[in-house]
């Protein structure tokens, strides 16, 4: 048991509680500038250095649209099959945070720029569709720092560089019943904004953030419960962690009689615990009202559908397609869709080698293991295509051994941008293949593991792998590892 503002907290929560999920997803739009002037959205500039008397809120000072922006929240809601609407209108929504200069923020409330549409996500026991209350446009406020600084002991500071910039945001219902369908939903939307363009959905740096709302209810009932609101959720993971532990924290509540609280609560991801925040705010707190300062968004036919020649294939039609086109297990097929970069470099690889299942493997396997390695992200793939398929065609055609490319070739050539073949012409690690030299690894090998022949030859086969790793071991990785599995079973029978 744990323990949290004094409930016991079950290491489980009861099987009798259903939790229901609901999510708002903040994601900053791929925009050069702000999206009420022209201010800079740059990251990692010095504070306060990218803000002007319209991003914080001096009299006079104007607001006027991005038009960039609209366009990308049009392209992202029709990506997500929401109803983009040809009317929508801005609102001031009041509370004061000193990282809030204006007073108030520059939403949208009763009229959104889009409505309903869904994000399907992919479980063991089939697909699951998860709706979409709404999809709007807002500014991002600035950024309270309350540590890191030489007086943080005593003094908070607050930088307004990302106050303006342009988000939006996401509002899914509250459909999802388990942190694992949380993550799952999050991954598929962060893959579909990246895949048209919208966000680059670094969370390191804000550019993806999620509220969740939670509550729990007797399995069986249609009645919602009490929720609370998680906030500082700063990955998928902690989202997927701090939903675990704030059902299980409501459970142990409502099991010894008490109540849950409607309230904001903190995830700190060292104790792995939510903390209280503030009690939570209805909507009738933020004195909603238009904006005086900005016309309505009028949006003309003929510019959405401009919008919506933009799109491209989404992952869910580019997985099926890997599956249908390829044969690739639904894994495999997940994994490479994740990101449009990733996807568009397997299908050219697999165009050049003609050998799908082989790139699809060496792309989720070894070049993966090459970008955690350089702390690259996924889609970061410095290594060129036609030498992925350079090096699968050297495999293929038996002049270099599988072992002898991944452990050697692919590393060297991701650090060198030298080719596979160049490569394997000047180590010698062209691969072996010829009988005279594979007979004397194999002859070598049952003189030295006799006892494991005897045992393959009553019966235990599956030990002439174990022969054969061996001899592949002694050639130095070079041994063509089909032609000794012919051999050893010549030779023991």
């Amino acid at each position: 048991m744990n323990c949290v503002c004094g409930i016991a907290v079950p290491s489980k929560a009861d099987g009798r509680w259903q939790p229901v999920i609901g999510l708002e997803v903040h994601a900053q739009l791929a925009t050069r500038t702000k999206i009420f002037c022209s201010c800079a959205t740059e990251f990692g500039t010095a504070p306060n250095s990218r803000t002007c008397p319209t991003c914080l809120g001096h009299p006079g000072a104007l607001p006027v649209v991005n038009a960039r922006a609209l366009e990308l929240a049009a392209r992202a809601a029709l990506a997500l099959g929401c109803e983009l609407r040809p009317h929508s209108v801005f609102a001031r929504k009041h509370y004061f945070y000193p990282d809030l200069p204006k007073g108030y923020q520059i939403t949208q409330y009763e009229e959104p720029i889009a409505l309903g549409g869904s994000v399907t996500i992919e479980l063991d026991e089939g697909r699951r569709e998860i709706g979409l209350i709404r999809l709007h446009l807002e500014e991002d406020a600035g950024k309270s720092i309350h540590e890191g600084t030489p007086d943080s002991d005593q003094h908070s500071h607050v930088d307004l560089n990302r106050a303006g910039t342009p988000l939006i945001e996401i509002v899914s219902r509250p459909e999802l019943r388990t942190p694992a369908e949380a993550y799952l939903f999050l991954e598929r939307l962060r893959s579909m904004l990246r895949y048209v363009g919208v966000c680059n959905a670094n969370m390191e740096r804000g550019e993806l953030r999620c509220d969740a709302n939670i509550s729990i209810r007797p399995r069986g009932s249609d009645e919602l419960g009490t929720r609370t609101e998680l906030k500082n959720l700063n990955s998928f993971r902690n989202v997927e962690r701090a939903l675990t532990w704030e059902i299980e924290r409501q459970a142990a509540v409502l099991e010894s009689g008490g109540q849950v609280e409607q309230q904001t609560v903190l995830w700190d991801a060292a104790a792995g615990v939510t903390r209280p925040m503030r009690d939570k705010e209805e909507s009738r707190d933020y004195r909603y009202f238009p904006d005086p300062d900005l016309p309505p968004v009028v949006l003309d036919p003929a510019w959405i559908e401009a919008r919506r020649a933009e799109l491209v294939d989404l992952p869910a039609t580019r997985k099926r397609k890997l599956i249908e086109l390829h044969g690739l297990d639904p894994r495999e097929a997940h994994l490479l869709t994740l990101e449009r970069q990733v996807v568009d470099y397997f299908e050219e690889v697999a165009r050049l080698c003609g050998n799908p299942r082989a790139a699809a493997n060496f792309i989720v396997n070894d070049i993966a293991r090459c970008q955690n390695d350089d702390g690259l992200e996924p889609s970061e793939i410095p290594l060129p295509a036609g030498h992925l398929a350079e090096l699968i065609d050297l495999v293929d055609s038996g002049k270099a051994s599988p072992t002898v490319a991944r452990r050697e070739l692919l590393p060297n050539a991701w650090r060198s941008g030298r080719s596979p073949s160049e490569l394997l012409e000047s180590s010698g690690l062209r691969q072996v293949s010829d009988d005279v030299t594979l007979r004397a690894l194999v002859h070598g090998v049952i003189a030295q593991f006799p006892e494991q022949v005897a045992q393959y030859r009553a019966g235990k086969t599956g030990l002439l792998g174990f022969l054969i790793g061996h001899a592949v071991k002694a050639s130095g990785g070079k041994a063509n590892p089909a032609r000794l599995n012919e051999l050893l079973r010549e030779e023991i029978g």
